[in-house]
């Protein structure tokens, strides 16, 4: 048994719930709200020094060691090693992990943050200044995606896989961060088909209180 420790209104925790639940695992699900400040308590720091979610840990029973580990897109690669999730040979899953890093580096920091400072800070916060530019940075990483997804069905290969799952997770909810995905068919189209896959499980509503200041405008 596995336990993961996150946040289900973030999108980098629900990526793995997503591929749990695509694989069959079993899995126990701990929630940890980090905009509650509960990645900084002594327990939680004592896991993952970096106070982020989402974690991954072994229960030392039955062969397991207890062992943690941390990174949404690495727990993503050692979940799908050995599966059609992240097959190929040594190119192709390199291929895979070019966009995971690209996902981390030039989409997440743009596309959630601005989910995140559109419902989880207060109205009058300076942070919402940030917001245009956010917004350019994101629309940038979405042209990128929508070159790609012109010629290519999915991220990860031939088929559906962690790469998907990985970009999947934001960009399905770029909306809530004021995003406008009009202008990228080919990306809406792949989130439809990523939407058909067998075991696929949306990610829960944001709490009504961040629901209700996305809703509002900036």
């Amino acid at each position: 048994m596995i336990t993961v420790y996150g946040y289900s209104s973030s999108g980098n925790c629900h990526k793995l719930r997503l591929l749990l639940t695509q694989l069959k695992r079993e899995f126990k699900w701990v929630e940890v709200d980090s905009t509650a400040g509960e990645t900084r308590t002594a327990e939680y720091l004592a896991k993952n020094p970096n106070g982020k979610v989402p974690i991954l840990e072994r229960d030392d029973i039955e062969g397991d060691d207890g062992r943690i580990m941390t990174e949404s897109n690495a727990i993503l690669c050692w979940l799908a090693e050995g599966t059609p999730y992240w097959s190929g040979d040594a190119w192709q899953r390199a291929q895979a992990l070019s966009w995971l890093f690209f996902e981390q580096y030039s989409h997440e920091p743009y596309v959630a943050v601005a989910r995140f400072i559109r419902g989880w800070t207060p109205l009058d916060s300076p942070r919402r200044a940030d917001l245009p530019q956010l917004r350019e940075r994101g629309q940038q990483a979405l042209a990128v995606m929508e070159q790609h997804l012109k010629v290519h069905p999915w991220f990860t290969g031939d088929a559906y896989g962690i790469a998907d799952i990985a970009l999947f997770a934001y960009t399905d909810v770029a909306d809530e961060g004021g995003f406008d995905l009009a202008p990228y068919p080919a990306v809406r189209d792949w989130l439809a088909r990523v939407r058909k896959t067998p075991g696929f499980i949306a990610m829960p509503s944001p709490p009504v209180e961040a629901a209700s200041r996305m809703a509002l405008p900036d």
